[in-house]
């Protein structure tokens, strides 16, 4: 692999990058945001400035320089549901990330930040006469958060005013899948694949040829119960306390998300502390994880039903999969299904480079966003 990459990975308090030469990291750094500098700004867009001046300042103590960048890859943000794959910043991206029209959240700074430091890195090129390898810096996105392949009968439900939507791990869970790939020695993505990535969010999504065709939402409810959300609950009862008076909308979206599954039974998102106890058996601990994985189970046996059951691999991944008391109930509960591996952690960095590889040696289609076409065909 040839070419110089930095990766960018904007998180609620955090900026992490990553600068790979030739397939190899040399470095990769979690830039941290205190309260107090974050308090200085009405929301994550404003702080685009900041961080991006946090980016370029680690990068110079580093001395790396604007010949030293081939291409910058950034994670991606809420944008309008768009096929998986590979896609080049642009006006519309930009226009969409920094109004918040699709979502708000911090990750839409990622693509801003990046396509910042490729404009900066032209400008001084052009300025010294320097032709890069691989001609101008551009930045992309892999595989953002709302890809969504689902298939029409997955989308639908039983009332016509509403739709399932995506949002999924898509960029770990698709460069698993190709590392299982990889590792079998098989060429071609022909494979169906149920990949579980268990984190703070836990989203499970169905693989076939290559395309996603089904998913859990890791934000709305569509999905299991996890360290921090609550996951699909009855109707009737949430009905009953959405106007029960109690909470506002926002209180109540909190407790569903932030304030929900082991944070709302055990008062904790710490999986590796809630496995301890169930071993030491305090009771609401192991009743807590005995749910916790038969939730994951459930959502990944019923998603075989997309593909007929013809599943080939299982793939558990995420943080919390680094645990084995977790992995090993998952997998007992769906092996009877498909061989199951295990991929722990989220190497993010990995995956965006990765991506960045494809692009430069010219193996990856290219994407180009539009703001107004609901998914590309």
């Amino acid at each position: 692999m040839t070419g110089n990459i930095l990766t960018i990975n904007t998180g609620s308090i955090s900026t992490k990058i990553g600068y790979f030469k030739d397939g190899k990291l040399l470095f990769e750094e979690k830039l941290l945001h205190s309260p107090n500098e974050i308090a200085k700004f009405r929301d994550a867009i404003d702080q685009n400035d900041m961080r991006r001046e946090a980016v370029l300042n680690f990068l110079r103590s580093k001395g790396i320089t604007e010949d030293d960048i081939d291409i910058v890859m950034a994670r991606g943000g809420l944008i309008t549901p768009v096929i998986t794959g590979i896609y080049e910043v642009n006006e519309d991206m930009m226009e969409v990330l920094r109004s918040g029209r699709d979502g708000t959240h911090a990750c839409n700074l990622s693509a801003l930040i990046a396509q910042d430091i490729a404009d900066q890195i032209n400008a001084v090129r052009e300025k010294e006469g320097i032709k890069g390898r691989f001609g101008k810096c551009k930045a992309y996105i892999p595989d953002p958060p709302r890809a969504n392949e689902m298939l029409p009968e997955c989308r639908m439900t039983g009332l016509k005013e509403i739709q399932r939507e995506v949002i999924f791990h898509a960029l770990n869970s698709r460069a698993v899948v190709r590392r299982y790939l990889k590792e079998i020695g098989h060429k071609t993505n022909d494979i169906n694949a149920i990949v579980c990535h268990i984190g703070g969010g836990v989203t499970i999504s169905t693989h076939s040829n290559g395309t996603v065709i089904d998913t859990s939402h890791g934000l709305g409810g569509d999905g299991p119960i996890t360290p921090e959300r609550a996951g699909f609950c009855p109707p009737f009862p949430l009905i009953d306390l959405c106007f029960s008076g109690k909470y506002t909308k926002e209180e109540l979206k909190n407790k569903l998300v932030r304030q929900g599954g082991a944070m709302a039974h055990l008062g904790t998102n710490d999986m590796k502390l809630v496995a301890q106890k169930a071993e030491e058996g305090v009771p609401e601990y192991v009743l807590f994880l005995k749910a916790f994985c038969l939730n994951i189970a459930k959502y990944i046996l019923s998603q075989a039903a997309t593909v007929y059951g013809k599943v080939d691999v299982i793939i558990l991944t995420g943080g919390v999969s680094y645990n084995k008391t977790i992995t090993d109930d998952i997998t007992k509960r769906v092996q009877h299904l498909a061989p199951v591996v295990i991929y722990p952690g989220e190497d993010e960095m990995l995956a965006l480079a990765e991506n960045g590889y494809m692009v430069l040696s010219g193996e990856a289609k290219i994407h180009t966003y539009n703001k107004d076409r609901i998914i590309e065909d």
